[in-house]
């Protein structure tokens, strides 16, 4: 009964973010909690990240400049390893601290919100420059290709086909990422029976959105391989691959984030007060939805479809 109502008190105190809840605490058990903010531990993730994105950075620029060496090969191999493993580890301490720890505040959970929000926006403007190059070299068609978009000796992807398929998927997926969204509702903390439930609804939806998104690749897998044109054809060829390859690596990104947010359902992280993670992967989902139909309808119907005199 003493250990209920003390866990009871402290997802009180972190949930609402009542202070004056804490003074009638022990102050020695609750002088970590006197603020609303989370001061983290040391931990070694930000430098092994940072010094695998450098040997990654430098192997791949190796590789640009043909040096094709075994060892640039082994570098960028092992610079991918310590990227993946230092972010993993990293996301894996934040879950940690949050759930079992209980150190993330409103305030914390907003500013995790605010930084999501932010690098969304980073991202839209990195789609921006992608779809300037490609406005650029279609709204003035070089002589190089016939002054013609698309070039008059590459036959286009026919916009009604595979990308119609994959535009209706994602308009789809992102139907039952809400639903899964909205299934999650207020519940006691102790109220496990309700919890399962609803976790279980969760888990359902997400599975069904994660689906949806493994299929937009295979679909998109299905139409690089029978396309009639490479990266290398022309700049038609490479503002296409960009983008759309592009997007693709953003549906890839996303699919995981899913796949963990899924597996993180399955042991009830989520519910109404603590939904930070998931929130961030809905509204990720939501972007690349947005981005796959201004790209469909730019790049598969206008771009690939007209002839620009």
């Amino acid at each position: 009964m003493i250990l209920t109502n003390l866990y009871s008190g402290f997802s009180k105190l972190v949930i609402t973010g009542h202070r004056d809840f804490a003074t009638k605490l022990d102050p020695k058990f609750t002088r970590s909690l006197a603020h609303s903010f989370h001061l983290v531990n040391p931990s070694p993730w930000p430098i092994v990240v940072s010094f695998g994105l450098w040997v990654l950075m430098l192997s791949v620029a190796a590789i640009f400049h043909y040096s094709f060496h075994l060892f640039t090969i082994y570098d960028v191999f092992f610079g991918l390893f310590g990227l993946l493993f230092g972010t993993t580890s990293w996301w894996r301490d934040v879950i940690h601290e949050s759930t079992f720890e209980l150190a993330h505040s409103p305030i914390v959970r907003r500013g995790l919100l605010w930084g999501m929000a932010l690098f969304i926006i980073s991202e839209a403007f990195l789609f921006l420059g992608f779809f300037w190059a490609f406005f650029h070299s279609s709204l003035t068609p070089s002589a190089a290709i016939g002054a013609m978009w698309p070039p008059y000796f590459l036959e286009a992807i026919d916009p009604f086909n595979l990308p119609l398929v994959n535009t209706l998927t994602l308009i789809l997926s992102g139907f039952t990422l809400t639903i899964a969204h909205k299934v999650l509702k207020p519940v006691d903390s102790f109220n496990t029976c309700a919890k399962l439930v609803l976790g279980q609804s969760l888990t359902v939806w997400l599975a069904i959105t994660v689906g949806l998104g493994l299929f937009f690749l295979q679909c998109q897998a299905f139409e690089y391989y029978f396309a009639k044109f490479t990266y290398s054809d022309t700049i038609y060829g490479t503002t296409f691959y960009s983008l759309t390859g592009l997007h693709g690596f953003h549906v890839l990104v996303g699919t995981i984030f899913l796949i963990v947010c899924f597996l993180r359902a399955l042991v009830l992280h989520f519910h109404v007060a603590k939904q930070t993670g998931l929130k961030s992967a809905i509204w990720y989902w939501h972007f690349v939805d947005i981005v796959w139909i201004g790209l469909f309808l730019v790049v598969y119907i206008w771009g690939g479809a007209s002839r620009l005199a």
